[in-house]
Order: C-alpha cells, then sequence, then structure tokens
C-alpha cells in the first residue's frame, strides 16, 4: 500500500477531528440530558474508549503531518 500523500493525510486528520468534535459534544448532551453532574460528565469524556483512541490516532497521524512537511 503506498504512503499517503501529505493532502489525503491532511483530509483525514480534518474529517477524524470533526468525527471527535461531534462524539464528544453528543456525549456531553447525553449526559447534560441525564442532568448528571458536569463533574461526572467530563470525566465520562475523559474515560470515553472511543475518543481515547481517536486522541491516540490524530496524535500519530499529526507527527506523520510534521515529519512529511518537514521532508
Amino acid at each position: 500500500m503506498p504512503d499517503p500523500t501529505l493532502q489525503e493525510l491532511l483530509d483525514s486528520i480534518e474529517e477524524l477531528e470533526a468525527y471527535r468534535n461531534r462524539l464528544r459534544e453528543d456525549v456531553i448532551s447525553m449526559g447534560k440530558k441525564l442532568k448528571l453532574p458536569q463533574k461526572r460528565i467530563d470525566a465520562t469524556v475523559a474515560e470515553h474508549a472511543e475518543l481515547q483512541r481517536l486522541e491516540e490516532v490524530l496524535e500519530q497521524l499529526l507527527k506523520q503531518r510534521d515529519i512529511m512537511a518537514s521532508a
């Protein structure tokens, strides 16, 4: 499989960031609908497995972007 171009990488980062933001907002919105305390909502966001995995993947892609941009 060929390496992605810088533009493809940037597009992927943008899409993942948008998805992460939507997911975070959905979790927060659901917590508010359930009238959870803000501390519990924050803890739920921090512990959310999919959000954690998205952060890990985004971090890797951002490092790859930086390497490609400086080459």
